[in-house]
Order: C-alpha cells, then sequence, then structure tokens
C-alpha cells in the first residue's frame, strides 16, 4: 500500500496572458485534503478544474499562492503525483503488461524484480490477468482505461489525479469502472482527486465535492458526502446530497445550463481537458 498524502492548496491564483491581456483561470483556491480522502471537483466549463490538476500534478509553475504536498512545495513533476485523462493513451504497439511498464520508466529505486512484481501486481489489481499480452486494439475502452490507471498507480503515487477518466464511455461501463476505481482507492489507501462534470459521479465517489464556478474559476462551496459505501444511488440520502450540489448551479447566471456550458470564444483555449491551445 502506498503513502497517502496531505495536500494543501493556499490562496491559490493563475492567469493566462492573452493577446497581451492577463486573464484570470483560478482565483483565490484554498483546500486542504487529508491523507488518503476521495476530493471530487465539479463544476461548469470554464471553471479551472483542469487547470488546477496541471498545477497540482506539477505542469506549469507559474502562479501565485501555495501548493504543498506533505509540507513540500510542488515543483516540478514526480512520481508522487499519477494522472489519469480522459483518454487512455496507451500505445498502440505495447501489450497491456508494456503499457503498464511506462510507468515504471524514471522509477530508479526498485529493481527489474521489482519492477516485475509491481507491474503483476497492478494488472491483477485492474482485473486484467487474462489481457496482460493483448495489444490496445483488442480491448473495450473500459479495458483500456482500466490499464491507464494501472499505469499511473504502478509506482505506488502519495496522490493519484483523475481528470475526467469516464467521460467518453458509456453509460454502463462508466458505472462498472466507478465502482472499480473506488474498490481501487479503499485497496490502495492513496489520496485521489476526480475532476468530473458528472455530480452523480462526484456524490458516488467523493468524501467531499468542491462545486466550482467560472470566470475566474473558484470554489464556491464544498459538500461533505457522509454516506457509507458502497453507496446506493437510488436512496433518498444519496438523491438529498446530489439534489444538494446540483442546487449550486441551478441559479448560476453564466448558463442556463451550466455542467455543459459553452464557452465564450476568447476563453476556448483553457477548455481542452489536459492541452492549453493559444489562438493562431
Amino acid at each position: 500500500m502506498a503513502h497517502a498524502a496531505t495536500l494543501e492548496i493556499k490562496a491559490l491564483n493563475k492567469q493566462y496572458q492573452v493577446r497581451g491581456e492577463s486573464l484570470s483561470v483560478l482565483e483565490d483556491i484554498s483546500l486542504s485534503i487529508k491523507p488518503g480522502e476521495f476530493v471530487s471537483v465539479v463544476g461548469s466549463s470554464g471553471c479551472g478544474k483542469s487547470t488546477l490538476l496541471k498545477l497540482i500534478i506539477g505542469l506549469e509553475d507559474d502562479y501565485q499562492g501555495e501548493l504543498l504536498l506533505d509540507g513540500n512545495r510542488i515543483v516540478g513533476t514526480s512520481l508522487e503525483r499519477g494522472i489519469v485523462f480522459q483518454e487512455h493513451r496507451l500505445f498502440p504497439w505495447l501489450t497491456v503488461e508494456q503499457n503498464i511498464g511506462i510507468g515504471l520508466l524514471n522509477n530508479t529505486k526498485l529493481t527489474d524484480e521489482e519492477k516485475r512484481k509491481s507491474i503483476q501486481e497492478h494488472i491483477e489489481l485492474v482485473g486484467l490477468t487474462d489481457f496482460a499480452n493483448a495489444y490496445p486494439y483488442q480491448l473495450s475502452g473500459g479495458m483500456s482505461q482500466r490499464v491507464a490507471i494501472a499505469r499511473a498507480l504502478v509506482n505506488r503515487p502519495e496522490v493519484l489525479l483523475l481528470d475526467e477518466p469516464f467521460g467518453a464511455l458509456d453509460a454502463f461501463t462508466r458505472a462498472y469502472l466507478q465502482q472499480e476505481l473506488q474498490r481501487i482507492w479503499e485497496k490502495e489507501g492513496i489520496t485521489m482527486i476526480l475532476v468530473t462534470h458528472d455530480v452523480e459521479e462526484a456524490v458516488y465517489l467523493g468524501d467531499r465535492v468542491v462545486v466550482m464556478q467560472p470566470r475566474p474559476g473558484r470554489i464556491k462551496r464544498i459538500v461533505d458526502v457522509p454516506l457509507p459505501r458502497e453507496r446506493n444511488r437510488a436512496s433518498a440520502a444519496f438523491a438529498s446530497i446530489k439534489e444538494e450540489v446540483l442546487n449550486e448551479f441551478s441559479n448560476t447566471a453564466e448558463s442556463k445550463s451550466p455542467l455543459t456550458a459553452a464557452t465564450p470564444a476568447n476563453e476556448e483555449q483553457f477548455q481542452h481537458d489536459d492541452k492549453l491551445y493559444l489562438p493562431a
């Protein structure tokens, strides 16, 4: 079992320069995440959810405020922090086993034997033992995403970040993988942060749901989810918390449908899940 980290976000602000002007995308974000906690982050397009994950993973360091992992400032990428994107990004010429092994390329602490053992353990963890030698084209979308999760976990990170990991899957596969992710989180015992547009998914998986609002991205409210696991989506208690989160969007002025809101043209460069595109 990996060590679970404490993540502290203090007065975090982030701006981008667009056509010579400063555009604020995150404003005064403060959040404390306990070791082993599962935190869901939900909000409409343009609220800075994916930008927040980029800063936590260490892809950008141009910001104001503090990002601390176990009290140490986050600087650059690290094996302590893993990430899973919406697209599985498997190498089509590599097998399941080899794709998971890619996650260990920069790990100089483990011997070759320890790496092989960790790969096998994580193939078993995501239930793909019979497909260890299969190639991506031989896998379903859900199976491919399980490989991506195993690859992110194979280094036993202290924090796992998930950026809409099930957004491209059908409803049945999505529900199944939500159950699988909960099982993996409970077994691994690490801190997880999930970004999603799906309020039901956020409530089903999270110990807390962080509701963000856009332009600039900021925390509107944090909703506790004091329900036992495994959670019953059909229960009155579950429906009540889901409605409580949805109500935070009902009076949002930015859009009639905030969780699928269209993005103004001058902000669209910030909306791709994991890349920043600037206009030509």
